[in-house]
This record gives C-alpha cells, sequence and structure tokens, in this order.
C-alpha cells in the first residue's frame, strides 16, 4: 500500500472519530437537559402540593378558630342566661368565683372596689351621689351583695313610712345600705350599724364620712350575738324603732329573739329583713311568720343587681 492510501485510512478514521465523539456530546446534552426538565416539574409540582396542604390547614385553624369562638359565646350566654334566673349559680358566680378572680387579679377586695368606684364617681358629701355610684358601679361592672336599688326602693318606703329615731342594722358591709338608711333620718335621729368583719368595716367608714353622714351613724364591730346585749348600757338605747337585718342569713332568729329577750324590741318596732328567698332565711319566716308577736308582710323583688326572684320580709313586732 503506498504511502498516500495509508494517509487518507488514517485521515477518514479520524473524521469518524471526531464524529463519533461529537454525536455523543449531543446525546449526553440532550439527557442532562431532559433530566433537567424532568426535576423542575418535580420540585413544581411539590411546592403545589405543599402549597395546597398549607392553605387546607390555615382553612382547618381558621374554621377550628371561628368553632371555638361561637362555641364559647354559646356557652358564656347560656352560662349569663342560668346566672341571672338561677339563685344558687347567681351566688356561686358572683359572690366566689368572679370575686375570687377579680382579687386574684386586682389584689383588691370588692369592697375596696367599690370604694375607689365611690372616690371617683360621687360627690363628697352627697349620700344620693355616693348611692348611684355604687349601684351603676354594681350593677354594670361587679356585682356585691347590697340590699340594691330595687330592694333599695322598698327599703326607703318602709323607713319614711316608720320614720324612727333610733334604728339598728346588723350587717354593714361596705355601707351601701347605711347611707341608703341614714340619709333619710330626721335630724337627732341615730343609726348603729354592726358589722363582724373588720375589713369591711375599714372600708365603710369611708364610704359612709364621703357621704358626709358619719355623725348620724355608729359603726360598731364585732359578732352581733355579743353585741346586743350591750346596746342599753353601751348607748343608752332602750329599744329601737327600726331594725334592718342584712348580715349572717342563719344569725336572723336567734338575734332577733336576743333583741327581745334584751327588751330593744317594743310595741310597733319594725324589723325589716333581706335576702329572706335567696340565699333565703326558713327558720326566720318560720318564727316571724307564725309567732303571735309579730304581724309580717312579704314584699317580692329580685336579688340586687339581677333578675333571681328575692324580697324583703317586713314584721311589726307587737309586743
Amino acid at each position: 500500500m503506498c504511502q498516500c492510501e495509508q494517509r487518507r485510512r488514517r485521515n477518514g478514521e479520524k473524521r469518524r472519530g471526531r464524529a463519533q465523539g461529537r454525536k455523543g456530546v449531543v446525546t449526553h446534552g440532550r439527557t442532562s437537559f431532559s433530566t433537567h426538565i424532568k426535576a423542575e416539574q418535580v420540585r413544581k409540582s411539590k411546592q403545589k402540593r405543599e402549597g395546597r396542604e398549607r392553605q387546607s390547614c390555615r382553612r382547618k385553624m381558621v374554621w377550628s378558630l371561628l368553632a371555638v369562638i361561637v362555641g364559647s359565646a354559646v356557652v358564656l350566654y347560656v352560662l349569663y342566661t342560668a346566672v341571672q334566673r338561677s339563685s344558687w349559680l347567681a351566688l356561686l358566680w358572683h359572690a366566689i368565683i368572679f370575686e375570687w378572680v377579680l382579687d386574684f387579679v386586682t389584689r383588691t377586695s370588692r369592697p375596696q372596689r367599690i370604694l375607689k368606684a365611690v372616690q371617683k364617681n360621687a360627690t363628697k358629701g352627697d349620700p344620693e351621689s355616693v348611692i348611684s355610684a355604687i349601684d351603676h358601679y354594681c350593677r354594670h361592672k361587679e356585682w356585691a351583695m347590697n340590699v340594691g336599688d330595687d330592694k333599695g326602693l322598698i327599703l326607703d318606703s318602709v323607713l319614711t313610712e316608720v320614720n324612727p329615731s333610733t334604728a339598728l342594722e346588723l350587717g354593714t358591709y361596705c355601707g351601701y345600705s347605711t347611707v341608703r338608711i341614714a340619709r333619710l333620718l330626721s335630724p337627732g335621729s341615730k343609726l348603729i350599724t354592726v358589722e363582724f368583719n373588720p375589713a369591711f368595716a375599714a372600708v365603710a367608714r369611708q364610704i359612709i364620712a364621703y357621704a358626709g353622714l358619719q355623725d348620724k351613724i355608729t359603726l360598731v364591730e364585732g359578732p352581733s350575738g355579743d353585741l346586743i346585749p350591750k346596746m342599753k348600757e353601751r348607748f343608752g338605747i332602750k329599744s329601737f324603732d327600726f331594725v334592718f337585718l342584712d348580715h349572717w342569713k342563719d344569725r336572723y332568729e336567734p338575734d332577733t329573739k336576743l333583741l327581745e329577750d334584751c327588751g330593744l324590741l317594743k310595741k310597733g318596732t319594725v324589723l325589716l329583713a333581706d335576702n329572706v328567698i335567696c340565699p333565703g332565711t326558713p327558720e326566720y319566716l318560720k318564727y316571724v311568720r307564725n309567732s303571735p308577736r309579730y304581724e309580717s308582710r312579704y314584699y317580692k323583688s329580685n336579688l340586687e343587681y339581677s333578675k333571681v326572684e328575692d324580697g324583703l320580709e317586713k314584721s311589726v313586732f307587737l309586743g
């Protein structure tokens, strides 16, 4: 074979090798591009799926939140309705649960919060504004065991009818009914009010002074059973024209009998007892309604600042 022929063969083999190399590069490039496209499609598909899952999760969370809100609103409405119409639920909620929560949160007592409301909203030296401030606070912000505005009108009516020169209140609490009674007393009349709890008495003194009625009122601290026998000697009282019972309900009957035994009731003395239905004073009602020494009448009303039935029992001592 001549040298020219050998040269042509070698050149042909080189051309075939380069062609095959170019073909391999093209094939490999096409394969890499195809793989990249598929990977991108998989990634986008995964992103869409994750997006749909997130949207679904958000919708579920929103619906769950709405369900909780609606459910809570229904529960609160049912509880509110029940509390407004059930005597024991009302007392449990207002006098124990809600009071304890506010005491814990504010680090103050209910009488102290009432005092602040009086100092903020009432006019000093004006008993009517003090009463209005307490009524507004207790009806719109926080319930309290005052005689209240509804039964307070009955108290006012009976007190005006009796026009006592000497009056006794058993159970001062924060001083609401004390102020309510004292403001209607004639000049020269005297009101003695008894409170067992020193903390309540401290607040009551400030509210009484704020109303400008401290000269008409004598506030005494201690158990009613210990103080009643000392009334004549300590205060020079012969008897009372009017007695308002609004302390421990199980003390209504024994303290009434004690007043009789100590000669502090005279013919015509009027006893007015609060909360005879809620929480109730069955032994006291049984006594005054069946005793020949009393003529009794029931005044139907509502538990202070609520729709729960309650009332006042007016009993006239016949001697």
